[in-house]
């Protein structure tokens, strides 16, 4: 697959530099995105519906990438599902590990794991096809062999042949189908309270998720539901991940099937080394059940972490950093 890319690369083994000033491309320039879908197309694609939405949308994202470490690399890689944006972070010679947002999230939203990820290896963080984000849908997704194609043909272009997985909420999902159809790919996966994966989603989750996506509510109630998955913690736009999150609720149309569930059949087939994080205050799914099911993965280790919420990875960041390094070291 062709790729293009925007070289910033600090010297080997020199740690990257946080600040708040930076910023890869410009807003007016627009040059994060990859000719993002605006207004309504023919097809089954995700979108934002106005210039206006877009744009507010474009400046959450911005702001967000200003709060992460300087990316090494800026890369654009073609999919036969749409173009695809990925970062690089660090430039260590081990397997490089790759990062999957969830749903209504990108890059952004791995602020606080970064730091602690990137200290002995390559990381690479993908915004998703059909989620709002840099990378563009232009072709409808149907099967979950649909999600595994776009991720396989990225991480080709990205020249990544075997990589370690981290995926939160439907990005572990997606991890896991990785798992299942492409394991060639994944030396690992490493799962944050994955959605509908090992257990079905609550009512409360459906609830939410059907309740942020009402046209014309007021930010305020979308920050109140992202609150509600994050354990009752309170958001607003202080929040630079929050704040992307609720414009995407907002002004992007996502045409996302919804994800099917693997079969106890299908996961106790799985030959990957498997780490399974469930938060044990989720309201995503029943973290006892999901946890039970999780471990017909042969060799899976599963945990439940009692005191986190669905937003796992901001709550526990230097905690997941840790254990996923103690994880990774003993995958050949």
């Amino acid at each position: 697959m062709p790729r293009s890319s925007s070289q910033l690369n600090p010297p080997r083994n020199q740690p990257a530099r946080t600040t708040a000033a930076h910023k890869l491309k410009s807003v007016a320039d627009n040059e994060y995105f990859l000719a993002p879908n605006i207004g309504k197309p023919t097809e089954k694609v995700g979108y934002f519906a106005t210039k206006a939405g877009f744009d507010r949308f474009a400046v959450a994202y911005t702001n967000g990438m200003a709060a992460l470490p300087q990316p090494a690399e800026q890369v654009a890689v073609s999919t036969s599902f749409g173009p695809v944006r990925a970062y690089r972070f660090g430039d260590a010679a081990s397997t490089p590990l790759v990062l999957l947002s969830g749903r209504q999230a990108s890059t952004p939203m791995w602020a606080a794991n970064l730091p602690g990820l990137m200290t002995d290896r390559t990381v690479w963080s993908i915004d998703s096809i059909g989620e709002p984000g840099a990378s563009t849908q232009q072709k409808e997704l149907v099967t979950p062999a649909d999600q595994v194609a776009w991720l396989t043909e990225a991480l080709t272009g990205l020249g990544l042949r075997r990589t370690h997985l981290l995926g939160a909420s439907i990005g572990g999902w997606l991890a896991i189908q990785v798992a299942l159809h492409r394991p060639e790919y994944a030396a690992s996966v490493t799962l944050l309270d994955p959605a509908n994966t090992f257990a079905p989603l609550t009512w409360k989750m459906i609830a939410v998720s059907l309740g942020s996506l009402l046209p014309g509510m007021p930010m305020r109630m979308r920050y109140w539901l992202l609150g509600r998955i994050s354990g009752g913690v309170p958001i607003d736009d202080s929040i630079p991940e929050g704040r992307l999150i609720a414009s995407a609720m907002r002004d992007f149309t996502s045409a996302q099937p919804m994800p099917v569930r693997p079969t106890v059949e299908e996961l106790a087939r799985i030959k990957v080394h498997v780490l399974a994080i469930l938060a044990g205050r989720s309201i995503v799914h029943n973290a006892a059940r999901a946890a039970e099911t999780a471990r017909t993965i042969p060799g899976a280790q599963v945990e439940v972490w009692p005191d986190a919420s669905h937003a796992v990875n901001g709550e526990f960041p230097d905690r997941i950093a840790q254990r996923f390094a103690e994880f990774a070291a003993n995958v050949p």
